[in-house]
């Protein structure tokens, strides 16, 4: 018989790849599992690419199986090589506390932790790998790796042709150590990854296998891409950050407002909890009917992530300025300090719409730029102080400027 949460999982297209399908419905329909999933703090917030693993781990344990979420402040030090083309900066412990304290507040809007059987816990692996000395660990586990087995993986493969380093080679060892050891500590025989990671999670249940001579199991999600098909992330610099200090609640809800009309189907079943029937008729919507999907959608998911309020505030803010008649009040707003004339392209860079002039530039010789109601279109124009300002960037993203000089 076909597990629930699998049967769930499934129907919502959460199903990448999976090492032993048939092995996991049979752990699963036999009772709890403890399953873990990790990242990297390599930055202080999650982001919507993160969010299929985590809100496949919220399901997890709504089923009532029991979710590890493992911080990487050891393999955070190394930097993960899947799915780049160079390797990641040095990080420094003041960095990676910082990071890892902001990436519990994400996990926090999705997943319960506790001391009940359910409840996640989160750990860190820096916890254990900082206890192996070089030789320790080769002597440990030094004979469990081949070089033709790493070299195999297309994570390295990729890396090669730009120089990977010795550093990053070991990524992977690292991280099969990681589920050794939560599967050694906590009973853990699942781990959920991004579709990216399946190279890295295969040698840890081959290294679980060779140590203990026990069977785990690796469950991959497919990767989240955006319009343009490109895989949302930090360092895809398109990213929808998870912590409200870095996007906030109206622009995570703008995001999924914006969906495009084909993924409208696809991200209600990953990113929200609506049962799969209301999801099949809202699929069925065409043409401007299908508005109102995306409403339900990007409510539903902004709920999820910053709660009941916020999401009201974010749809109140929408209407406001799409159909009228609500309180514009819950448009973002930033200060800034003005007392005299400011090139355009530095106004908007300090009122953080854009992370660089080039960029900024790029979108005022498109016309995708007006402040209050008119139009930028010479990259080279000064603004003037106002006490405040409406900013408008596309069609979609709006901002209130309030000048505290």
């Amino acid at each position: 018989m076909q597990n629930e949460l699998l049967r769930e999982l499934e129907l919502r297209g959460f199903i990448n790849q999976s090492s032993n399908i048939d092995g996991l419905n049979d752990a699963l329909n036999a009772g709890r599992v403890v399953g873990y999933w990790g990242t990297d703090p390599t930055g202080d917030s999650l982001h919507v690419g993160h969010l299929a693993s985590l809100m496949l781990m919220r399901w997890f344990q709504k089923y009532g199986h029991k979710p590890i979420l493992l911080v990487g402040g050891a393999t955070g030090r190394i930097g993960d090589p899947s799915g780049r083309d160079k390797g990641r900066p040095m990080l420094t412990d003041e960095q990676i506390e910082h990071n890892c304290a902001g990436l519990r507040r994400s996990i926090s809007k999705f997943i319960q932790f506790g001391d009940g059987d359910t409840d996640a816990i989160m750990v860190d692996n820096n916890d254990w790998m900082k206890n192996y000395g070089h030789m320790e660990f080769l002597r440990e586990y030094g004979t469990d790796f081949t070089v033709p087995r790493m070299l195999s993986m297309e994570s390295v493969r990729r890396r090669l042709e730009n120089g990977m380093t010795f550093l990053e080679f070991n990524y992977m060892t690292f991280q099969a150590v990681d589920f050794l050891t939560l599967y050694k500590k906590y009973g853990c025989t699942l781990q959920f990854c991004g579709a990216d990671q399946w190279g890295n999670c295969i040698m840890g249940i081959e290294l679980i296998r060779k140590k203990l001579g026990k069977e785990a199991f690796v469950l991959s999600t497919a990767l989240i891409t955006d319009s343009r098909g490109e895989k949302i992330g930090k360092s895809a610099g398109n990213a929808v950050w998870v912590n409200e200090d870095k996007t906030s609640p109206y622009e995570y809800y703008q995001y999924f407002r914006n969906t495009p009309d084909d993924l409208v189907e696809k991200f209600l079943k990953i990113f929200t909890e609506i049962p799969l029937d209301e999801i099949a008729r809202l699929s069925e919507l065409q043409g401007a009917e299908l508005n109102s999907a995306k409403r339900v959608l990007a409510f539903a998911a902004t709920e999820i992530a910053h709660g009941h309020d916020a999401a009201v505030a974010a749809e109140s803010a929408s209407d406001a300025l799409f159909a009228g008649g609500a309180n514009s009040e819950n448009i973002p707003t930033t200060e800034i300090k003005m007392s005299g004339k400011m090139g355009v392209l530095d106004f908007l860079v300090a009122i953080k719409m854009f992370s660089s002039k080039s960029e900024a530039r790029r979108m005022v010789e498109q016309g995708g730029i007006q402040i209050d109601g008119e139009k930028i279109t010479d990259w080279k124009s000064d603004v003037y102080p106002r006490d405040e300002m409406m900013v408008q960037r596309g069609k979609k993203i709006f901002l209130r400027v309030v000048n505290k000089n």
